[in-house]
């Protein structure tokens, strides 16, 4: 099977992959969209979790992870329900952990394992774990494959970057002893920079916020008045909502109505409709510097300057006024 991705090339890949990718569990996350109900209020915020799964799986791929480490950077967003991290929200989960616990049920209860087994890996418990994996994930602030795919993505599909500054990123990367690093400081400085106009600029946008809070209110006011149940959530984003506005309840649908792009918003901490103090996420990646490895902010003062403003900002959180 030939796969064609917009920031890595055309790739073959193997038939455990294809079966994979095929699968309905795989399939559904061309429904899930990566934001939230951030494609709602703005069309060039439409990245899926299929578009990053299958990302994050080619970027192990070309820094040299196995097929293995490939299969896992495949399935490790599978369990993300509709709307991403929305159920979080929903559900009041503030480390934003819940597709994480329902990871392996989630598994369990697709072809996955069988699939799986048709190509010998019968214990697959030890393949699904991520701490078995350096590329594809590692805690923060370290790099790892996941990090570098949904901020490039992200930020490429919404005109934030070039292709050149892409590229810059990719052929910059090395994997020394099993860390992801750059090959030079400047690289790991730009990443930086990206990585904080992803999860700062974009996350914490009053907009992103705004369209986030108010599908929290549908859902969470669905749950409650048993309009829809947990297990909807195993869905598509699309059909998610068709089950809100088919029940026809005014309230959630005038709600759901008052997500759209012209709403007139205010960034302040006074009187705010709105707050949200999103999860840290910071990230100081390794560099190779003279043959050794360090961490970015030991080697640039730009990138512990960049940390520091980071951390306040997130820290601080986000106030939101509704004007219209």
């Amino acid at each position: 099977m030939i796969i064609q991705d917009e920031l890595y090339g055309t790739f073959e890949i193997e038939p455990v992959l294809e079966e994979l990718l095929k699968s309905n569990a795989i399939q559904r996350l061309h429904g899930v969209h990566q934001g939230g109900a951030s494609y709602l209020v703005n069309s060039r915020w439409n990245l899926t979790r299929y578009e990053h799964s299958v990302g994050v799986m080619l970027l192990v791929r070309t820094l040299g992870g196995s097929l293995e480490e490939q299969i896992a950077g495949l399935l490790h967003d599978v369990s993300h329900t509709a709307f991403s991290h929305v159920v979080d929200f929903v559900t009041k989960n503030q480390d934003e952990s819940y597709h994480e616990d329902i990871f392996l049920s989630v598994i369990e209860s697709s072809t996955i394992p069988t699939i799986l087994k048709k190509y010998g890996y019968n214990d697959y418990s030890s393949l699904l774990d991520d701490s078995n994996w350096r590329i594809l994930e590692q805690p923060a602030p370290h790099l790892c494959a996941d990090r570098i795919d949904y901020t490039l993505r992200d930020l490429h599909r919404h005109g934030t970057i070039t292709d050149t500054e892409v590229q810059q990123i990719l052929t910059n990367l090395t994997v020394e002893h099993g860390v992801v690093a750059f090959k030079d400081t400047e690289s790991a400085e730009l990443f930086v920079e990206l990585y904080y106009k992803e999860v700062i600029d974009y996350f914490m946008d009053p907009l992103n916020i705004y369209a986030n809070d108010q599908l929290t209110k549908v859902l969470r006011g669905a749950v409650q008045g048993e309009v829809i149940n947990m297990d909807d959530f195993m869905g598509t984003d699309e059909e998610l909502l068709s089950k809100v506005r088919e029940n026809g309840n005014e309230k959630l649908i005038d709600t759901l109505h008052q997500i759209h792009s012209n709403v007139h918003l205010e960034t302040t901490l006074e009187k705010s409709d709105i707050y949200r103090k999103n999860k840290v996420r910071m990230i100081d990646p390794a560099v190779k510097v003279e043959g050794t490895i360090k961490r970015a902010s030991e080697v640039s003062k730009i990138v512990e300057n960049m940390n520091e403003q980071a951390y306040e900002r997130t820290v601080k959180g986000v106030g939101v006024r509704i004007l219209l």
